[in-house]
């Protein structure tokens, strides 16, 4: 477990809320883009915005693979006609790839000439790369090395059969995929249906009225003609979501995940700007802007413990660290996964011998606040590319949290493939 102490004689590390591209289904209006082209409107809009000046450096991630480049961070800036004397890396942890993207430039963030820094991440699930099978390309390789003819004629058999690689949304040392992970923990959990179809339609309806009343007008820009996230779903009701058909576990009869309260596979980019006091300066005085406290990033033993568990563990290890309860966290930011998700972390955070025996935390955190949680939706209606959801949900955090009262705190939290997860406490100025 990785963890950044609270530091009083440390400068403070600020996020200021950067924009995205339109949420768009897999196969949607977005699909023509690969990572770097969906990437580029938005590195240009955030760097338009700083009249002339640059940042120090830049982060950006993706999740799934792609042969033809290697530092999708530098690829993006290139293409993006940005000043190529800005440094870039890339970054990737599954669906926390643009937070821990975040994490690691506020490390590097020192006050002594970077004090700046681009930070995003991109999804392209309409775009994903097919590839020959280990086996099938160490046979090509020989094939093509083979010096004669005779050589080559005695390679042809390694190349049959044909095998091609296609990537899966699926965990590599267990096979499973998330949403069959997630059904187990939710039965483990004992995490019902309705209750679920609850979370996703609070979603969809608070995303749908965060669009109306234009939250998102300043956080997401236009590509091509598409203007506007086409998941949230205004016409949805409790019924509807009820008639949908188990998505993962379809044998037993048990299922309750579907693909109404699941995260649908989604394109998008987005980016978040990651400062320091001397980096502010370069912003735009308007840019809505808060304080990253504390930070977590934890691991569990995925063969014991639920796949997207980490949460449960680190949120509360974070809050024991910073002295704080539930109640003290005004603004809850939760990625949804699957609405399962959310209810077991919720309930685990409410489990005394949970807290205790699993995640070693013995205070009293109180009563959890279900009210707080994703005021302007969640990505069950807004849509998840995986390397973009850290800096989507950090930037709409930061935006909601700066518009209420100097000390009011937030707690963002992603849990991700792997047992991983990563969070944030963040605070108005």
């Amino acid at each position: 477990m990785a963890r950044a102490p609270k530091s009083p004689s440390k400068a403070p590390i600020w996020l200021a809320a950067g924009v995205r591209t339109p949420f768009a289904k897999v196969d949607g209006p977005l699909s023509a883009y690969d990572a770097i082209a969906l990437s580029v409107p938005v590195a240009q809009a955030m760097v338009a915005k700083l009249n002339g000046a640059k940042p120090d450096f830049a982060v950006w991630g993706t999740v799934i693979p792609n042969l033809t480049w290697s530092n999708l961070a530098r690829e993006v800036l290139l293409d993006a006609g940005l000043d190529p004397t800005i440094p870039a890396f890339s970054t990737v942890m599954a669906c926390s790839t643009s937070m821990i993207g975040v994490f690691e430039a506020a490390g590097m963030i020192d006050g002594r000439g970077r004090d700046l820094a681009l930070v995003g991440g991109v999804e392209a699930m309409s775009r994903v790369q097919i590839g020959l099978s280990p086996g099938l390309s160490d046979g090509l390789r020989k094939f093509l090395q083979a010096k004669t003819l005779g050589q080559r004629i005695g390679l042809l058999s390694a190349l049959k059969p044909l095998s091609l690689f296609i990537p899966k949304v699926v965990n590599r040392t267990t096979g499973m995929s998330m949403g069959e992970h997630t059904e187990i923990t939710a039965k483990d959990w004992k995490i019902g249906r309705e209750d679920q179809d609850r979370v996703a339609l609070a979603s969809h309806q608070t995303a749908v009225a965060a669009w109306n009343r234009g939250f998102f007008d300043d956080l997401v820009i236009p590509v091509g003609e598409f203007r506007k996230d086409n998941l949230p779903r205004p016409d949805t009701s409790l019924e509807r979501l009820a008639k949908l058909k188990p998505a993962f576990d379809k044998v037993s009869g048990q299922g309750t995940l579907t693909a109404g309260n699941s995260s649908p596979l989604t394109d998008g980019a987005a980016a978040i700007w990651v400062a320091s006091d001397e980096g502010l300066k370069r912003l735009p005085a308007e840019t809505p802007r808060v304080k990253l406290i504390d930070y977590e990033v934890t691991s569990i033993d995925l063969k014991h413990e639920g796949l997207l568990m980490a949460p449960a563990y680190g949120v509360p290890r974070m809050l024991v660290r910073n002295g704080l309860t539930y109640a003290d966290i005004d603004l809850w930011e939760i990625h949804e996964a699957f609405a399962a998700q959310v209810l077991f972390h919720i309930k685990a955070w409410q489990d005394r011998d949970f807290l205790r025996d699993k995640a070693g935390v013995t205070a009293d955190l109180g009563a959890f606040p279900v009210d707080r949680v994703n005021p302007n939706g969640g990505s069950t209606a807004l849509g998840h590319p995986f390397g973009a959801t850290g800096a989507r949900i950090l930037s709409q955090a930061v935006k909601e949290l700066a518009s209420r009262p100097s000390g009011t705190r937030a707690i963002v939290s992603i849990c991700a493939d792997g047992g991983l997860g990563t969070m944030a406490l963040l605070e108005a100025a």
